[in-house]
């Protein structure tokens, strides 16, 4: 196995849910009709997922946000994840394995990831990223993923629909400058299942296996993220043992290093 290619493929992993994972946008619009859904049981929102299918790419887009969580998700001070993580390079099945944590607030981010043959950081203050590891880079936190789907009403972002299934139902929003994700809901939760990212000659993508409801958002518990590539498919697997939202944290979290 080829420690730092897969290290670093992983690490992209990682911190690709990290931003996804909560992103506030500088203005927000007037919250979605659907958002009796946001703290519904799993039971009780497929009920009323069935009983008003989205008929519409941007109905489904506005189901999807209020199922994840709809204003409370957008208004989030932080996310914080603890867990751990299994790292795949292609063609091995041979997994190298780790601990995570990460916390995001608003548009800055600190990752950190430590293994028995590596460690590494990366922080984002809003402005700057910082990484421990060479040459490593990211695709912009505020222009893909689930930031953009908390953005999709916001002037300019264009909700176009894709070929789903009887299980998930799709949806692409792009936003002013070109950039698009294309998202996966299932069909009777309207909760996110997936999505995936095309940036440069990669295609990142993310499958959320299980969630966890805390005070009526979303979190991620288990899943699986990919990034797609001419050498073949790098992938993790990340188990989070313990999630929480709107902790305080020190001012100096999401400090740049001093080079």
């Amino acid at each position: 196995m080829k420690l730092t290619p897969l290290a670093a493929a992983a690490l992209a992993l990682a911190a690709t849910v990290c931003a996804s994972a909560q992103q506030k946008p500088a203005d927000k619009t007037a919250a979605p009709q659907t958002a009796t859904t946001t703290t519904a049981p799993a039971t009780t929102a497929a009920a009323a997922a069935v009983a008003s299918a989205p008929a519409t790419p941007i109905e489904l887009a506005r189901a999807t946000y209020a199922a994840q969580g709809g204003d409370k998700y957008r208004d989030l001070k932080n996310i914080v994840l603890l867990g751990s993580a299994d790292l795949y390079a292609p063609g091995s099945a041979q997994s190298l394995s780790g601990k995570f944590g990460m916390i995001t607030s608003g548009d800055r981010l600190r990752l950190e990831v430590q293994s028995p043959l590596f460690g590494f950081s990366l922080i984002s203050d809003g402005v700057r990223t910082y990484s421990t590891m060479r040459g490593f880079e990211l695709p912009s936190a505020s222009r893909f993923g689930v930031p953009v789907l908390l953005k999709f009403d916001q002037p300019g972002y264009a909700v176009t629909a894709l070929n789903g299934s009887k299980k998930e139902r799709g949806f692409r929003i792009t936003d002013p400058e070109g950039n698009a994700t294309d998202f996966y809901a299932d069909a009777a939760t309207n909760r996110l299942t997936r999505f995936e990212v095309p940036y440069g000659p990669y295609t990142y993508s993310v499958e959320f296996k299980s969630m966890k409801e805390i005070e009526g958002v979303f979190v991620p518990l288990s899943f699986v993220q990919r990034i797609s590539s001419t050498q073949g498919s790098f992938y993790a697997e990340f188990k989070v043992k313990d999630a929480k939202i709107n902790q305080d944290v020190p001012d100096n979290t999401f400090a740049i290093p001093d080079k």
